[in-house]
């Protein structure tokens, strides 16, 4: 994103606007659904980053992330969460997967219109970014350990070309 600010400068207020809001979902849960999908999509980057910021908001609960990422029939969230994640996936194959019958279970178990809606927009916007970074070849951190400084960050000031712009928070262990 560092390469491109005039396109980073929108794709980053697309991600504000898409995973930093309670409005209907909550933030932890609209990172969970860019988790899982950035996991399904093979993203190494979106998925470790997009996780931490989870776990932030999650008060560090990091096997739910895991948990969410690889097995969310069984995590322990909330049934409309994994009705809505089942509809997340289907739109990383492709929006026509998503069936009636999805959109049903999920309404039935208290998701609204609203929810439903930024869950397939938050799924789509994800397989999009997820092809942006490994189709650029991006150099992304490979140290698990350098993302949850950069979460912090971003759970504190949100998405945008400040994260690109500002000098990275550094790990204690590693300031000189």
């Amino acid at each position: 994103m560092s390469f491109s600010p005039e396109t980073a400068t929108p794709m980053g207020e697309l991600a504000n606007l898409l995973l930093r809001t309670n409005e209907g979902l909550s933030m932890a849960e609209r990172e969970l659904i860019a988790t899982h999908v950035s996991y399904l999509n093979d993203c190494f980057y979106c998925q470790q980053s997009h996780g931490a910021i989870a776990v932030c908001y999650l008060d560090g609960n990091t096997d739910l992330v895991e948990q969410i990422k690889k097995d969310y029939a069984h995590a322990d969230v909330s049934d409309k969460l994994k009705a809505l994640l089942s509809i997340a996936g289907s739109v990383q194959k492709g929006g026509k997967f998503v069936t009636t019958e999805q959109i049903e279970a999920a309404k039935e178990l208290g998701a609204t219109d609203k929810d439903i809606h930024d869950t397939v927009l938050i799924a789509a916007a994800f397989c999009m970014f997820n092809r942006y970074v490994d189709g650029l070849a991006s150099n992304t951190p490979t140290d698990l350990s350098s993302y949850p400084l950069r979460a912090r960050q971003i759970a504190e000031k949100g998405y945008g070309n400040h994260i690109f712009s500002n000098q990275q928070p550094v790990p204690e262990k590693e300031k000189i």
